[in-house]
């Protein structure tokens, strides 16, 4: 059942409570005129006067005995008169009651408008976009009071934005600097023709500890990205940038003893593609990675992107955790990996910073399928 609106409402609720008043005025109508108009009994006289031209008079007061023709006269009347005050008043009261419910529509347009505007502000926004303001005028009252709320909570969140992206930008470059420099010192200590062979198992356990930082560091910066919207959008090509991420990842698959396979048309949505990119290349790693030798992966784009690989059945109460950040299955689809735990979470965080969906199914030949929808350009 569709709710009415809340103008809707209002118009109905002052329509009926101007009917109800109305109804009230015609029933005290209705009585006053059936108690104070006169019917054929209230007339009374000793006798008829007679008048000229042989007419003849009843005094108030004085019995109309013998003359049941002005009694029935007056019965008539006053029954017509009350009748009549009665269908009029209701058709009048109905008139009237459907004018104010047209007028109670549109006094409720206006003092809703304010709400229009803050609800169109609000639909507006996004994380990477908040520069719409209300800018409600008129003068004081309750609604503007809430719209200049509005207006200075948005003020809060954008700076707050700003600060999150200058600090991304920061962390960006003062976190990887000090991993690089590590890699470099540990590669060279290990290039020493003097290096023993422990300090040569050490090297290779540092490099190894020491790019699984570099994902988790990169990856966080990735997710925190995604979370604050997009910082540009244009038309791309989701195809191109499939076709581009299964052709980088040929020699991944080839290590893994897993075949690649596509099935893609021509798709155009609206975004970054940096970040798209970044979006594909995770699902396939993920599809590659968590799979078995001798499995495939198939990336197919159509009306939407649609990654699905082979390998250990995932259990259905398990899917909803795989979007989780730092949260992955245990026991063999992880085991052999060093992966972080943040490739689906990123994932999704790219699709909703493009006002997209994500979802994960059980495959049916073992493994995930993985769907994901992105709107096309506007």
């Amino acid at each position: 059942m569709t709710r009415l609106s809340l103008r809707a409402r209002f118009s109905l609720m002052f329509g009926a409570l101007f009917l109800l008043a109305g109804a009230i005025l015609l029933l005290v109508n209705y009585v006053l005129a059936a108690r104070y108009l006169p019917d054929g009994t209230t007339f009374s006289g000793s006798q008829a006067a007679p008048t000229v031209a042989g007419q003849t008079t009843v005094s108030e007061g004085a019995p109309a005995v013998g003359n049941p023709e002005v009694i029935t006269s007056i019965d008539d009347y006053r029954q017509s008169a009350v009748r009549t005050l009665i269908i009029v008043s209701g058709f009048g009261l109905l008139l009237t009651g459907a004018l104010a419910m047209f007028l109670g529509w549109l006094m409720a347009g206006r003092v809703l408008q304010p709400v229009h505007a803050i609800t169109a502000t609000a639909r507006r926004l996004e994380a990477g976009n908040l520069e719409s303001r209300i800018n409600l005028d008129g003068p004081p009252g309750e609604l503007k009071e809430m719209a200049d709320t509005f207006d200075s909570m948005l003020d809060r969140l954008a700076a707050s934005f700003d600060s999150q992206r200058r600090f991304v930008a920061n962390a960006s470059h003062e976190l990887r600097t000090p991993l690089a420099v590590q890699r470099t010192l540990v590669d060279v200590a290990m290039a020493d023709e003097e290096a023993s062979p422990d300090l040569q198992r050490l090297g290779r356990q540092l490099l190894v500890t020491n790019e699984r930082s570099e994902r988790i560091i990169e990856g966080l910066l990735v997710l925190a990205r995604s979370d604050q919207g997009l910082a540009s959008s244009g038309p791309v090509r989701l195809d191109e940038v499939t076709e581009h991420v299964l052709d980088s990842m040929s020699g991944l698959a080839a290590r893994h003893e897993v075949t690649l396979r596509r099935s893609i048309t021509a798709k155009t949505v609206a975004g970054e593609e940096i970040l798209l990119e970044r979006l594909v290349t995770n699902l396939v790693h993920n599809a590659i990675i968590y799979n078995e030798p001798g499995g495939w992966v198939h990336a197919g784009v159509d009306g939407a992107l649609v990654v699905e690989n082979t390998g250990p059945a995932v259990p259905a109460e398990s899917l909803p955790g795989l979007f989780e950040p730092f949260r992955r299955l245990a026991g063999d689809r992880t085991s052999h990996t060093n992966g972080a735990g943040l490739g689906l979470s990123i994932v999704r965080s790219i699709a909703t910073a493009h006002h997209g969906s994500v979802r994960a199914e059980a495959g049916a030949h073992g493994g995930l399928r993985i769907t994901v929808e992105l709107p096309g350009p506007s």
